[in-house]
């Protein structure tokens, strides 16, 4: 028998036993046992990761999508083999899914390498499935391709279209604030989620899609398509095809994920009204090939791209409408005179090959024009001052526009479980005109990072028909949420930002205008009461992953990722920085 260690098929990555012929004896003998022939042994192998879980209902469609992908594979002359990997959904992990974001992109790249494949497809769906596994494909370096679960359905509640879960957060600010009762909340909540697949808005679900697609990671119109629809079961088979046909081309996530794509997906981010966590996320996937995400630059670039698609919550459709109007194809289209269009794509074709290859543009509003956006500028934009010296976010989009620009005395809350006893409390001093202020909800101090920076109205502000106010968080917030929200606050406060020397009654001043954010006291002051404060908790855990995550999460602005995962180096800044500071886009 050949003693030599074959580099492609079921032969790649052997067992290590000492004898590399009896590793490769072993292996076959017991996947003969599953009843294959040599002749399927000897295909292209294309791992399939399999996501499904009954905890994850936004993956409720997984055995479907599993069989188109191994039909796609099959056609293209390959062998598919299906592996389950840890499964995330966003309503079913404690403390928070970001918290476990990290170990899943671990788990899909170990067991990546740990088993022989010569590409893999990635199924994933609910909020931080793709992103991890896009994050774990970028280490492991094999051809890899993403596919989506898709978007649920809407339903319908006394006439009106529903659907989760801008929804959601709408009803249940709705019932906090006395207008509807237990039993219409009780029905409301049996129509939000309509079908199986992630959330019908532009949530982050829906906007980690899109950038997957605008990355050239998914086949083209790979990202709208609903779960429960012939649609994104045919996406499921191109996918499974596309995957043979990039081992041939070695199309590994590398020559894919560069600079100039990172910096594709960032604008379309801008573009769609994408989710907040989406900067997170991409700064994550760059940091792993040793690519830095440049705040001021996307802040730049935002200033340039208008939001184009009227979906919420920036604006009032569903992803099923998005799909109709002709998906992330129509809003590339719209974009492309500042795309760079020599980013290679899975098809092993450019971005500018793929929308030369694409269908007509075709009369609908729900893609705009940049003549007529439904926001001047792009829906995030980054701010910076004496609360947030690396940096925050907000969601200009989705914000109240009279709030943009707002002075107000802070109303403090030290950290979660302050917020739960207090927010509620009739006693509480709040004026409407006031700025909430959430402390330690960050990678370190929740942990995890949770989306709690949607801070709830309080309930007696919300009984006299208050619906916004400007809120703070060292924390996140999902994409699917609305409001004048400022999040990921950076340094956090937990590791002595100084966003933990706000004390209540001081003045912040929010100038979305002047992307600028402070707390008005003076430098002197901030150190004064910084020094003051206890030290920063040291890591209180003493084993196992809540260990692992406390020594080695890094900040908002690194995506949040292992300090031992990013790339040692990072070599490119994406987007590129242009002469006089202004971002300008490729020609």
């Amino acid at each position: 028998m050949d003693q030599r260690t074959p580099a492609a098929g079921f032969q790649k990555g052997l067992t290590s036993y000492g004898d590399t012929g009896f590793s490769s004896f072993l292996r076959t003998a017991f996947i003969k046992g599953a009843g294959y022939t040599d002749d399927a042994l000897s295909r292209p192998l294309v791992g399939i990761v399999n996501t499904g879980s009954g905890y994850n209902p936004c993956h409720g469609n997984m055995t479907e999508l599993v069989g188109a992908v191994r039909r796609g594979v099959l056609l293209a002359g390959g062998l598919p083999i299906e592996f389950p990997t840890i499964s995330i959904h966003e309503s079913f992990a404690h403390p928070t899914s970001m918290y476990l974001r990290n170990l899943m992109s671990m788990d899909t790249e170990e067991m990546i390498r740990a088993q022989p494949m010569d590409a893999v497809v990635l199924i994933g769906g609910c909020d931080k499935t793709v992103p991890a596994q896009l994050m774990g494909a970028a280490s492991a370096g094999v051809p890899a391709i993403q596919l989506v679960t898709g978007s649920m359905l809407t339903g319908a509640h006394q006439g009106q279209r529903v659907g989760a879960c801008t929804d959601c957060r709408r009803f249940w600010g709705n019932y906090r604030a006395g207008e509807i009762d237990d039993a219409e909340i009780k029905r409301i909540g049996s129509q939000l989620v309509a079908s199986v697949g992630t959330c019908s808005v532009m949530g982050t679900a829906s906007t980690m899609a899109c950038l997957a697609e605008a990355l050239g990671m998914m086949v083209p119109g790979g990202a709208s398509p609903p779960a429960v629809t012939a649609d994104r079961m045919r996406v499921g088979e191109r996918t499974g095809a596309a995957a043979v046909a990039m081992i041939a081309r070695q199309l590994t996530p590398e020559k894919i994920l560069t600079a100039r794509a990172i910096e594709n997906a960032l604008r379309v981010l801008l573009a769609i009204g994408g989710s907040t966590n989406g900067i997170i996320h991409l700064t994550a996937i760059a940091g792993r090939l040793g690519i830095a995400i440049d705040l001021d630059a996307v802040d730049a670039m935002s200033r340039e791209t208008p939001v184009l698609v009227d979906l919420k919550p920036s604006g009032l459709n569903y992803m099923e409408d998005f799909h109709h109007a002709g998906g992330l194809p129509a809003v590339l289209r719209e974009l492309r005179p500042l795309l760079h269009l020599d980013a290679l794509t899975v098809t092993g074709r450019t971005l500018g090959e793929e929308l030369d290859a694409a269908g007509p543009p075709f009369a609908q509003d729900l893609v705009r024009g940049r003549g007529r956006p439904i926001y001047a500028e792009g829906g995030i934009a980054v701010l910076r001052g004496n609360l947030a010296p690396g940096g925050a976010i907000i969601k200009q989009s989705a914000a109240t526009a009279h709030l943009l620009e707002h002075e107000g005395r802070a109303v403090v809350f030290e950290n979660a479980e302050d917020l739960a006893d207090r927010i509620d409390d009739p006693t509480l001093d709040v004026e409407p005109d006031d700025v909430l202020v959430l402390k330690r909800i960050g990678p370190v101090g929740a942990p995890g990072m949770p989306e709690a920076g949607y801070i709830p109205i309080p309930k007696k502000l919300a009984r006299q028909g208050v619906k916004d106010m400007v809120r703070i968080s060292d924390g996140r917030m999902s994409g699917t949420a609305l409001g004048t929200i400022v999040v990921h606050v950076t340094p956090e406060a937990a590791i002595g930002g100084p966003l933990a020397a706000v004390r209540p009654g001081d003045r912040i001043r929010l100038s979305v205008a002047n992307r600028a954010l402070a707390v008005l006291i003076t430098e002197a002051e901030i150190a004064r009461r910084s020094a003051a404060a206890p030290n920063p908790a040291e890591n209180p855990a003493n084993r196992g992953y809540l260990k692992l995550f406390l020594q080695s999460v890094t900040q908002a602005d690194q995506g949040c990722d292992f300090d031992f995962l990013r790339a040692v180096e990072m070599k490119e800044r994406a987007p590129a920085r242009h002469a006089g500071m202004h971002y300008r886009p490729p020609s």
